[in-house]
């Protein structure tokens, strides 16, 4: 019979402690990673294409050997529900719960605006795929933690005035946006830009996101001369747009953030949904680069559902989830640990990143946080229920 003294008892308890926090138990941790985001309502769809890109990164990452000598990626999801309040609770779950080491998150602009502040107090390095409100990155903070692979509402204005005026000649602008904090980024950014031009919006209008009829708003702006709307707004009440002015039987271009690809907009807009001219980082249809094929394949692999481009939608969210994904993966390799701090200067240390939008190089700076600029969109509209490119029509 072994009789089990203190003493013995003692030393296995330290032997057992000391092999728990060897390097080669810590290497078995999981460095989490953490996504808020819709996974309800009516952008869910928005939110599984994060998931997806998001995954389908993970999945590359892992299969080499995972980060800090075999650590291995997990993705921790929550619901936000395209709402602020919720979005803040979900992100301090998160960041005290999880204890994530990289944050994904915010479909929406207020959503993002309103964790910026928690995770820039945490030290927690946040990326985001999809929010364009200039404030997310520009948030006055500093060391500030938000960086972002996704459409820019400065940048993205100025792309919409230039496309305006060279694709169908504008030079009266009228603005219809939503009146949240995304349609105030977009007001005060295409005002500046058309400004740098030396011109003045015909008219400035703002529409709810519950209004099902914006005529009144849309008459004032072509009383006013308006020769193109620059639309911005989420799927319901961009549709709602298209179908006011169908009431009015006014035939005008629509230039638009890309508020129309996050859902059913071709089912909501009716048949004119193909007359509007929006915004994309990317799309599947047309000739892929080699990392294009690659994920394309390892999306058809992981989820049966998707047979082709047609099945991967929003292609933005996937694509800007799987390059932010990647290059915050680079950034923990180049920090060595999941340190904040070191994180957020790991991003700066990045060098090179053949991604699956473009080649990224030194994407990251204290004074860039946005990866991608003005060169790097590309105009969608809808055929057949399909955003294609403008001018590809198969």
């Amino acid at each position: 019979m072994i009789r089990l003294t203190r003493r013995t008892l003692i030393a296995a308890a330290a032997a057992t402690l000391a092999a728990a926090m060897s390097p080669l138990a810590m290497a078995a941790d999981p460095i989490k990673i953490g996504l808020v985001t819709a996974l309800s309502g009516q952008s869910a769809q928005a939110g599984e294409a994060l998931t997806r890109g998001m995954s389908i990164a993970i999945d590359e990452i892992n299969a080499k050997g995972g980060l800090l000598g075999g650590r291995k990626l997990e993705l921790v999801r929550r619901d936000d529900e395209g709402n602020p309040a919720k979005g803040v609770v979900a992100a301090r779950e998160l960041i005290f719960k999880e204890k994530v080491a990289v944050l994904f998150g915010g479909l929406d602009t207020p959503v993002s605006m309103a964790i910026v502040p928690i995770i820039n107090q945490e030290k927690v390095p946040f990326v985001g795929p999809w929010a364009a409100g200039t404030g997310v990155t520009k948030n006055g903070a500093n060391p500030n933690y938000a960086f972002r692979v996704s459409a820019v509402d400065e940048l993205v204005d100025k792309a919409m005035l230039n496309y305006a005026q060279k694709t169908f000649k504008s030079s009266k602008a009228g603005l219809i946006l939503v009146n949240n904090p995304w349609g105030e980024s977009n007001e005060k950014g295409i005002v500046a830009a058309l400004a740098e031009k030396g011109l003045k919006p015909a008219g400035v209008e703002k529409f709810e996101a519950s209004d099902v009829d914006v005529v009144p708003q849309l008459s004032r702006l072509k009383a006013a001369g308006a020769d193109t709307l620059y639309l911005v707004g989420n799927v319901g009440p961009s549709a709602q747009v298209v179908k006011s002015l169908d009431r009015m039987g006014w035939k005008v271009p629509v230039v638009s953030h890309w508020g129309p690809a996050g859902g059913r907009f071709t089912e909501l807009a009716g048949p004119n949904a193909k007359n509007v001219h929006f915004i994309q980082t990317f799309s599947f249809f047309g000739k892929l680069s080699p990392v294009g094929e690659k994920v394309v394949a390892e999306l058809k692999a992981k989820y049966p559902a998707i047979k082709g481009p047609d099945d991967i939608t929003p292609a933005v969210g996937v694509a800007n989830a799987y390059d932010g994904m990647q290059l915050a993966a680079l950034a923990i390799a180049k920090a060595g640990s999941t340190n904040g701090d070191a994180v957020r200067e790991g991003f700066y240390k990045i060098d090179r990143y053949e991604g699956l939008i473009k080649t990224y190089v030194k994407p990251f700076s204290p004074t860039v946080h946005d990866a991608l600029q003005a060169d790097d969109y590309v105009w969608a509209q809808f055929i057949d229920n399909r955003i294609l490119p403008v001018g590809l029509t198969q």
